[in-house]
């Protein structure tokens, strides 16, 4: 259609409310649930020219909601045109075009078209209850639900072609104002009845409208708002620890999973054993949290043998027989925890460690027991090249050899979020020093943007050893990074590498070539965040021979606060200038001018002076003062393209004046590439 037209009324609105009710709805698919509904909802309504107010998405783990406020109650009616066939076309031609758009030969309008007389189709389409549009959108919106895993039911689950939910859909409530939104599908009609919580008020409850759609369903012991269910977790949950003397262990993840598991949560405290606060309080945590959604609480910093369930039901004992429940399952958690802490310790980490030879770290690249030596050398490299200082190159490559020892036990095992943290209390209960342990614990650290960066020298040297071997190693077999695939993990590394060598300013090359550039990538992305130019960058790299990244840091903020001055701003606009003329001259060298202009002259000067300064400052990386250097060539190069002519009818003058201008612009190169800077 070339154009589309509606009519401006003012008509009645009205809320609306969608309910699709199922079985349990997996706590990790809610949130993206909500997202589909409303973009699905919104899709539908658009296609047919309603533009819905306010939206809110609700869920729990039995219901999806939706509500929509002021709908309109009709559609707008909309008057189309359809360009078509010129006057004089074949039949055939203006008989299809009509066909198509639903008219006659009679109904057709003739227009001029840059000066030809051409056919256009008006087709008037009335407006819609918009009630109707809603009828036919649920279904859509059902069928098209992208939920990451879903089943099908029931005698029709025969057919591929039959209805896919996460879990059998039970219900459909559609109420339009007060109005039934009478749909179906797969045997599902809808209306106005929805149940309350299944052990509370399993009955049927009759929902009149969206204003009594929450408060009905509170009443019968559901909280339909996925919100406020977390926040009644958060508040009740510290609560129940702080009437024990307690404070509950902040976890936003598990508040939003619990608050995804019940319809009516009632958080409430339990004790066990003490004697399992033995094993390390990572591990007691990550068994509450991962095997069982509980909470932990701590009393003076430390861990307490108190935890925090989310029971999803009012019991009447006020909830004994829930917490004795969950008491036992944890102490089996528990016990199976401490057993592996005590099996584990019966080895040293040096036994241990034999069994990484049995693991594979690339087929190219040999077993975990190849790399850690490869690490191992190379951590005691970089202490005793004095890279990483202050470290004991003897205890850096013990900690080397033990930092992957880990992987074989049987908590790590049970566990893999421990590695590395297992490790380092292992090295401890052995009585190694504790450099070494902490080396092992943190050997993976920095491990995303806002992790901790060590800075104990053995940590710094092993994890910084550790990166640098994976990066190398897998750049030697050609296992690079390609587009959005990484799947080693290199561009991490890289990350990782960068922030422990400028965050301990580490004065070390990084590479060459391939990897260099890699580097030079990955530094852009990071000092992005920071606030830092990614083409300043290019300019300090384009020099060449800059792979010591501290220093290469230093020359680019350097660079970035001049090039934020006046004088910065106009030098590099008199560089370009001086650069486009070199360029559209076809430059070669010449000789020098026997009779310089005045302006001429104080440039020769000004460069015979800056040119030493600048070289000085960079090699003592006094990079701002080489920046003040270059500050001192701003007056004389704006005053040479006020007064001379470059372009001379002189031959000699114009070889020599270009000769000048190429002087400055290497004067320019020696500090930074000028032609890489935007703007």
């Amino acid at each position: 259609m070339s154009n589309r037209t509606t009519s401006d009324t003012t008509q009645e609105t009205r809320d609306f409310l969608l309910e699709l009710r199922c079985e349990e709805i997996p706590a990790r698919m809610q949130a993206g649930a909500r997202r589909d509904l409303e973009k699905l909802f919104a899709a539908q309504l658009g296609d047919a020219g309603v533009v819905p107010g306010e939206i809110s998405v609700w869920s729990t783990p039995r219901r999806l909601a939706l509500i929509a406020r002021g709908l309109p109650t009709q559609t707008e009616a909309v008057s189309e045109e359809a360009k078509g066939p010129p006057e004089g076309a074949p039949d055939q031609a203006l008989d299809g075009f009509c066909r198509k758009n639903g008219v006659t030969r009679d109904q057709l309008e003739l227009r001029e078209v840059k000066g030809r007389q051409t056919y256009f189709a008006v087709i008037e389409k009335p407006g819609r209850a918009v009630k109707d549009v809603l009828a036919e959108a649920i279904p859509a919106i059902i069928r098209a639900f992208p939920w990451p895993k879903s089943q099908r039911w029931g005698a029709a689950s025969i057919s591929t072609e039959s209805l896919r939910w996460v879990r059998p859909l039970s219900g459909i409530v559609a109420i339009f104002g007060d109005e039934l939104v009478e749909c179906a599908i797969d045997g599902i009609a809808s209306g106005y009845a929805t149940k309350g919580h299944r052990f509370h008020a399993p009955g049927e409850i009759t929902i009149g409208s969206v204003d009594d759609y929450a408060d009905k369903l509170r009443a019968c012991h559901v909280i339909v708002d996925h919100e406020e269910r977390q926040n009644l977790i958060r508040t009740k949950a510290a609560q129940a620890a702080q009437a024990a003397g307690l404070e509950l262990v902040e976890d936003e993840g598990l508040v939003i999973e619990n608050a995804g598991l019940t319809e009516w949560p009632v958080p409430l405290l339990g004790r066990f054993d003490e004697e399992y606060l033995e094993v390390p309080p990572e591990v007691i945590q990550l068994t509450a949290r991962t095997n069982q959604k509980y909470f932990v609480c701590e009393s003076g910093g430390k861990l307490a043998n108190a935890f925090v369930c989310t029971a999803n039901i009012e019991a009447a004992d006020g909830g004994e027989a829930i917490v004795a429940g969950n008491r036992k399952v944890l102490a089996a958690r528990l016990s199976d925890a401490r057993f592996f802490w005590d099996v584990d310790r019966k080895k040293s980490l040096e036994q241990h460690a034999e069994g990484l030879a049995r693991i594979t770290f690339h087929e190219k690249l040999g077993t975990v027991a190849d790399k850690v030596e490869r690490v191992a050398k190379l951590a005691r490299w970089l202490v005793e090249e004095g890279i990483v200082k202050g470290a004991d190159p003897a205890q850096a490559e013990q900690a080397a050899r033990l930092c992957k020892a880990d992987l074989v036990t049987e908590m790590v095992g049970e566990f893999p979020e421990l590695q590395g943290l297992m490790g380092g209390y292992y090295a401890r209960a052995e009585g190694l020093p504790d450099a070494v342990a902490d080396a092992i614990r943190d050997h993976y650290k920095p491990v995303g943007q806002g992790d901790d960066v060590p800075t104990a020298p053995v940590t710094v040297a092993v994890s910084l050893a550790d990166k640098l071997d994976t990066l190398r190693s897998f750049f030697s077999i050609d296992e690079k990074p390609t587009g959005s695939k990484d799947p080693f993990a290199l561009r991490r590394a890289a990350l990782s590498i960068i922030r422990l060598i400028t965050d301990n300013a580490l004065r070390m090359s990084v590479g060459e070539d391939d990897l260099l550039d890699f580097f030079a990538d990955r530094l852009k992305v990071q000092q992005k965040e920071a606030g830092v130019r990614h083409d300043l960058i290019d300019a300090v790299f384009a020099l060449g021979g800059e792979d010591d990244l501290v220093r290469l840091l230093a020359r680019v903020h350097a660079l970035q606060d001049f090039i934020g001055t006046e004088d910065g701003q106009n030098l590099h606009a008199g560089y370009k200038r001086a650069a486009n003329i070199l360029k559209k001259e076809e430059y070669t060298p010449g000789a020098a001018n026997d009779a310089p202009e005045p302006a001429e002259k104080a440039l020769i000067d000004a460069l015979d002076a800056a040119g030493p300064k600048a070289a000085a400052a960079i090699e003592a990386e006094d990079f701002a003062a080489a920046m003040a250097a270059l500050a001192s060539l701003r007056a004389p190069i704006d005053a040479f393209f006020e007064t001379v002519t470059v372009n001379d009818s002189d031959p000699a003058k114009r070889a020599a004046r270009l000769t000048l201008l190429d002087k400055f612009r290497v004067a320019v190169h020696n500090v930074a590439d000028f032609s890489k800077i935007e703007g």
